[in-house]
This record gives structure tokens, C-alpha cells and sequence, in this order.
């Protein structure tokens, strides 16, 4: 996956990877000229005793440094702009493909491995491209054009570069093999810590409140020591790496010095050739020791890319139509009729909700109630496309809803879930999450009707005051307004309320109710409640029991006809059914 995945994102930069390996070539060839000059230094005039060419030559040799310095500023410049930028792609890729995602494929996945594939797996990555356009373009060069200028200077000691190159490939790829699946378990260990770390934040007081402080500070330190137990394993064999490579290296260059005195014994070789001998096969010992460094990331890289490459090659169970239609004007708008609909989840022995048949109209509020388990948020979000019906259909305006456009279908809905959440910023910010183009005028009016003015005008700032991430510094019940006014703000032709009113209490709920009542005239209602008392004077009230409609019609009707619903409403007041 590493390498489509780097084709892929690699594609637009072209350009500047074109300038990296043209300047990382020239600072190359540079590097490897300056050996062969400094032999001829010593061989000729230091030799000789001849100053103004030992002046000449050192001369040229300081251009070449000077042209290999800017070569190497120029290419490691554009190689980290491209690095840096494929991060960004694969950042932005991510982020898009996870937005298209329905909730089955979040669930799939899970939120913090998702936040650690967008992180720390792209980060993998873009170190890689980092380290390839600075080490990995170079290294392949200088280690054959260092063979070559070797071999130039004396052949004799050509059997040398057979040994040691060799040597140092095989002990490399054997630590290297032995890494592999250590940095596989690392990503997983990684996503384990985010994903118990995110629970203890998220659920700190439930966790204070049942004093299980001590037994959730041990799940914390068995998938800390699990990650850094693997984390060393992995540390050990990429610390052995590095003293494998030096001791190859010295070696070697003990044996040019040992085997090359005995050839400048005999007059076969110059001091100055077999000190340019040395420096090239340092120089090409290094350009090994480079990929190393590459072959240290590329597993780790390769690991990150598969996990980054599982998300972007899931698509999602929500797909939308390749052709979009729009309903037709003879239909009243905000028309929602549930046509034998059923859902159920994969792999499930069975339906979460089957055989759902019911008509929700304009001006009309359908209540859905039912116990625990029934299926009702479920039911709720088969009509904005949050899942998908595996039976039936819903259809909004007489159009089935998987051949709407998605924003299409969006804009016709206002929802408040069932645990709403508010966005860092400011309670205008989020109020204009339902319509970028309301004034304040707009904003107050729906904070008014959501009986959240009186608190919104308390705070320091008003309309501008902040909202932390989550809604963290509100209450629960100042959530839930705020998300009923950001709603309200939208004006969509239809209203989803996913229990929506069970923070507030009694008072503030029929005073809400009341006011809301007038504004929705013209658009349909659907709630998702718990309490008979939010519902009783909706005009059709859908009561679930094991994912089944028992019962549909008006709160007396339900009364005498329906026993679930009955025992509800007996169970609420306090009186046996």
C-alpha cells in the first residue's frame, strides 16, 4: 500500500521532485569529485613541493564545496516543501473520506484510531517522503558513483567493496525483518492508549463518582507498558542498526589501510590514491548507512500507509446516487412516509427495526416512544441518511431519500440528536451552523422561542460569548436549548428531535413546547421521546416494541387500543397498568 499510496499523493509534485534529484545529483557528483582532487593534492603537489598547485587545486576545491553546499540547501528546501505538503494531502484525504463516512464505518474504525491514522500514521509517512528527498535520492548515487571513482583509483582493492557492501546489506535487512511486526503491533498499542485515554477524559466523573480511580489508573498502565514494552523491543533492534554499521565500517577501513600500505610497499599505488580509495568507500559505506536510515522508517511508513490506506479505500455504506432527482412540485414539502422500512446492522442475528409503515405530514408532530432497545433513534436516522434502510424505503417529499443529493436532503432537516454537541467557538458560531447567513436579529429569536435567551444574555459576551469544545463549559440542559435553537435557526422543512427535551425540566419543556408550536406550522415534526408528558398532544404517536410498530394514532386513541403504550403512561404517573 506504501507505494501506490506515495504514486498517488507524489503526483502533483513532480515539479519539485524533478529539482530535488536534478540539485541532489549535482551536490553528489561534487562530493565524489573532491576525493580525487585532494589525491592529486597530495600526489602531485605536496609530492612534488609544488604550492601554487596545491593553491589551484584547493581553490577548485572550495568552488565544488560552495556549489555542493547550495545544491544541498535547494534540494532539501524542495524535498521538505514536498514532504510537508503530501502530509497535508493525506491529511485533507483522510478528513474528506472520514466525513463521508456513515456512522457503521466511524463505528468500524472507532474514533481514536481514527484520530491516530490522521496523526501520528500520516506523520509515518511524510517523515518517510522527508527522508527519501534528502537521503534516499542521494544515496544510490554516491554509492555507484562511488564504486566507479574507486575502482579508478586502484583496482587491487576492489575485492573490498565486495566484502563489506554485501556485509552490511545482509546484517541491515536481518535487523530490519526482525522490526516489521514490532512497529505493527506499535500503531495498534498506540490506538489501545488514545482509545483508553479518550474514555478516562470523556467519562472522568463517572469514573470519580464510582471511585475507580485506582483500577482505571492500571488500564492506563497496562496499554502504556504494553506500547512502551513494544516501543522498546523495536528501540533495541533499531539500536543495534547503528553500531552494526560502524563496526562494518571501521573494520573496513582498517583493512584499505592494512592491505593498501602493503600495495604502496610494492609501488602499486600512490599514499594520495589510497586516501581517495578511503574516502570513497566511506562515502560509499555512508551512502549505505543512509538507507539505513530508510530502511528504519520504511517499515514503520509501510505499516501506516496500509492503515492509512484501509480508511481511504473504505467507502461508505451511504453512497450517494448517481443521478440525483429533485421531488416535483405537486408534492406538499416536508412530506415523510416510511414504506415497509427495516434496518439491520451487519452481521446482526436480527432486524433492529422491520415492517415500518407510517406517514409524517406538514403541520402535524409524530411522537415516536417505546422502551429502551426499541429502535427509535434507530428509526429517526434512517430519514436523514445517517444508515441506510436494508428493507423498504423512507421517502421525504415523495422521493426516496437515497436519490436525493446529500446536501440536498441535509437542508431539508433540521436535527437535534439525542446528546447534543456544540462546537469550540462562540454561541453565534454554532447558532449559525444552521444558516451562515442569519443576522443576530435571527439568532435571538430562535434562542428566545428555545428559552435560552435568558441565559445567553446573562453571559459576559452575549451572542459572542465562547463555547468550549463539546459545550463543556454549559449545562446539559443549556446544551440541549442551544441545539434546538441552532435548529430553529436553519428553518428546514423538517424538525427531528432525537430526545431532545430530557435534560429540562417540566416547566422549561412546556414553556418550549408551546412556543416552538407556532413556528412549525408549516413543517413536519418528528420526536424521539421518553416522556409521556412531551408527547401527549402530538397528533400521531408511533409506539415501538422490539423494533415493530404496536401502535399508531393519538394519545387517547393509544390509551384504550394499545397495551405497551398504556403501560408506559401507567408506569410514568406511578399507577399499576
Amino acid at each position: 500500500m506504501l507505494i501506490p499510496l506515495l504514486r498517488r499523493h507524489l503526483r502533483p509534485y513532480l515539479g519539485a521532485l524533478s529539482v530535488v534529484v536534478l540539485f541532489q545529483l549535482i551536490g553528489t557528483i561534487a562530493s565524489l569529485y573532491l576525493p580525487s582532487l585532494n589525491a592529486d593534492i597530495i600526489d602531485v603537489g605536496v609530492a612534488n613541493g609544488d604550492t601554487g598547485f596545491i593553491v589551484r587545486t584547493g581553490g577548485i576545491m572550495l568552488a565544488i564545496t560552495v556549489v555542493q553546499i547550495v545544491a544541498t540547501i535547494v534540494a532539501v528546501y524542495f524535498g521538505a516543501r514536498t514532504a510537508m505538503s503530501v502530509g497535508r494531502d493525506l491529511r485533507a484525504a483522510l478528513f474528506h473520506r472520514v466525513g463521508t463516512f456513515s456512522d457503521r464505518e466511524v463505528q468500524k474504525f472507532g474514533a481514536p484510531s481514527l484520530i491516530t491514522r490522521n496523526t501520528n500514521d500520516v506523520q509515518q509517512v511524510q517523515m518517510l517522503v522527508l527522508m527519501a528527498c534528502t537521503l534516499l535520492v542521494s544515496a544510490p548515487i554516491m554509492c555507484v558513483g562511488g564504486i566507479i571513482m574507486a575502482l579508478r583509483e586502484d583496482f587491487g582493492l576492489s575485492w573490498l567493496l565486495v566484502i563489506s557492501i554485501p556485509a552490511l546489506a545482509i546484517s541491515i535487512g536481518l535487523i530490519v525483518s526482525r522490526m516489521v511486526p514490532q512497529f505493527q503491533k506499535m500503531q495498534k498499542r498506540i490506538d489501545v492508549v488514545n482509545r483508553v485515554l479518550r474514555e478516562q477524559i470523556a467519562g472522568v466523573r463517572v469514573v470519580r463518582a464510582f471511585v475507580r480511580e485506582p483500577l482505571e489508573t492500571q488500564r492506563f498502565a497496562d496499554a502504556n507498558s504494553a506500547l512502551t514494552d513494544t516501543a522498546l523491543r523495536a528501540g533495541r533492534l533499531q539500536a543495534l542498526m547503528f553500531p552494526t554499521v560502524m563496526l562494518i565500517l571501521n573494520v573496513s577501513s582498517v583493512a584499505v589501510l592494512w592491505f593498501g600500505a602493503h600495495r604502496i610497499d610494492d609501488g602499486s599505488i600512490q599514499i594520495g590514491s589510497l586516501m581517495a580509495f578511503l574516502n570513497y568507500l566511506m562515502q560509499i559505506l555512508f551512502s549505505v548507512m543512509m538507507a539505513t536510515f530508510m530502511a528504519v522508517m520504511i517499515p514503520r511508513a509501510s505499516v501506516s500507509a496500509d492503515r492509512i490506506g484501509e480508511v481511504l479505500g473504505t467507502d461508505t455504506s451511504v453512497t450517494p446516487p448517481t443521478a440525483a432527482r429533485t421531488p416535483g412540485r405537486d408534492v406538499t414539502a416536508g412530506t415523510v412516509q416510511f414504506r415497509d422500512a427495516g434496518f439491520q446492522y451487519p452481521g446482526a442475528a436480527a432486524p433492529v427495526l422491520c415492517n415500518l409503515n407510517f406517514t409524517a405530514t406538514p403541520g402535524t408532530t409524530t411522537a415516536i416512544i417505546g422502551s429502551t432497545g426499541a429502535g427509535k433513534t434507530t428509526l429517526l436516522s434512517l430519514i436523514p441518511r445517517l444508515f441506510d434502510v436494508t428493507a423498504g424505503a423512507v421517502t421525504v417529499d415523495g422521493q426516496d431519500v437515497r436519490d436525493f443529493d446529500p446536501e440536498d436532503l441535509w437542508r431539508r432537516i433540521g436535527l437535534v440528536p439525542q446528546k447534543p454537541f456544540l462546537f469550540t467557538g462562540t454561541v453565534a458560531s454554532n447558532l449559525r451552523f444552521g444558516n451562515a447567513d442569519a443576522t443576530d436579529a435571527d439568532l435571538w429569536r430562535a434562542l428566545e422561542i428555545a428559552q435560552a435567551s435568558d441565559f445567553v444574555a446573562a453571559m459576559p459576551d452575549g451572542l459572542e460569548s465562547t463555547i468550549t469544545q463539546g459545550g463543556s463549559n454549559v449545562s446539559g440542559g443549556q446544551r440541549q436549548r442551544l441545539a434546538i435553537a441552532r435548529a430553529l435557526v436553519a428553518r428546514p422543512s423538517i424538525y427531528l428531535f432525537d430526545d431532545s427535551f430530557s435534560a429540562l425540566d417540566l416547566t422549561t419543556d412546556a414553556r418550549l413546547r408551546a412556543a416552538l408550536r407556532p413556528e412549525t406550522t408549516d413543517a413536519t415534526v418528528i420526536v424521539v421521546a421518553q416522556r409521556v408528558s412531551t408527547i401527549v398532544e402530538a397528533d400521531q404517536i408511533v409506539v415501538l416494541e422490539g423494533g415493530r410498530i404496536v401502535g399508531l394514532g393519538r394519545h387517547d386513541e393509544l390509551l384504550d387500543g394499545c397495551p405497551t403504550y398504556a403501560e408506559i403512561v401507567a408506569s410514568q404517573q406511578g399507577v399499576p397498568a
